[in-house]
């Protein structure tokens, strides 16, 4: 039974699923989610024996024992080394904002420190700005690749209708030093705006030799921009990959992200890479 008070951080308790009601669990909190018809739902035989290889199942429990959000990962091997996978991570929408979904990366790095994992993969929908607050600025994860239709054009999971499956690859190296990530120097960054109803995306983006900053803004909210005004989110999805993709393509980096900044909105904060011999 869901509980309708309001639960903290706090009282949350992040473990391994275990037994018959917590799969089932799991799996329902997958279809709220994602949708019914999702052809990726994690079933509770996979959701058990992952656990026995290395893989992680977590969940995070309210006191009454209702499950608020999820964790689920394989471990594998990259390039000869140890690293893990983490496929599915949610969270409640409505115990969303808590810290639970922190809480939940946090006992994925423990348990995989323990068996000598210190390295995360995963992906994100780049137009989450929930996501890319926890994932960048929380976790200090960095981005790998931007990868369009990483999942296919025919999607079938709610969340990616109409915006499809473009995502970021990231790499969260737990057990290295954070580089520290300064922001100085947004005030002469190039601006690419995001579409609105009033607004048209640039179909053309400067080169940007200067190496000054760049700003790639994205929805605040693109689930309810979605719902709301579909033509405008689809519009986000096909300007945040141009502009991505152009500035990634000239070796430029993403230094973070911005939940709030001028005028309230919420932007990547693109950089030139530092050559090898200053970064080393």
């Amino acid at each position: 039974m869901r509980s309708s008070s309001h639960v903290t951080a706090r009282q949350i308790e992040v473990r391994p699923l275990c037994g018959e009601a917590e799969y089932e669990a799991c799996i329902l909190l997958q279809q709220e989610i994602w949708g019914d018809d999702v052809r990726e739902t994690v079933p509770s035989a996979i959701l058990q024996v992952i656990q026995k290889v290395g893989g992680v199942a977590a969940g995070a429990f309210e006191p009454n024992g209702t499950l608020a959000g999820f964790v689920f990962g394989i471990t594998g091997i990259v390039d000869g080394v140890p690293a893990h996978w983490s496929h599915l991570l949610a969270v409640r929408p409505d115990r969303r904002d808590r810290g639970i979904g922190r809480l939940l990366k946090y006992h994925q790095r423990d348990y995989l420190r323990e068996i000598g994992v210190s390295t995360i993969y995963w992906t994100f929908d780049p137009l989450e700005s929930r996501n890319a607050h926890l994932n960048l600025n929380r976790l200090g994860a960095e981005v790998v690749e931007y990868v369009p239709h990483m999942y296919g054009e025919a999607t079938s999971a709610k969340t990616d209708a109409v915006i499809g499956t473009d995502r970021f690859i990231l790499r969260w190296q737990f057990d290295s030093p954070a580089e520290p990530r300064s922001m100085s120097g947004l005030e002469d960054a190039i601006i690419i705006a995001a579409p609105t109803r009033d607004h048209t995306a640039a179909t053309s983006l400067p080169a940007n030799p200067e190496g000054r900053w760049v700003l790639v803004e994205i929805p605040s909210d693109i689930q309810k921009t979605k719902l709301e005004f579909p033509d405008v989110a689809a519009a986000c999805r096909e300007s945040t990959r141009l502009a991505l993709g152009h500035y990634l393509g000239l070796a430029y980096e993403v230094r973070g992200f911005v939940p709030v900044y001028q005028g309230g909105k919420s932007f990547y904060v693109l950089q030139p890479a530092a050559p090898e011999s200053e970064s080393a």
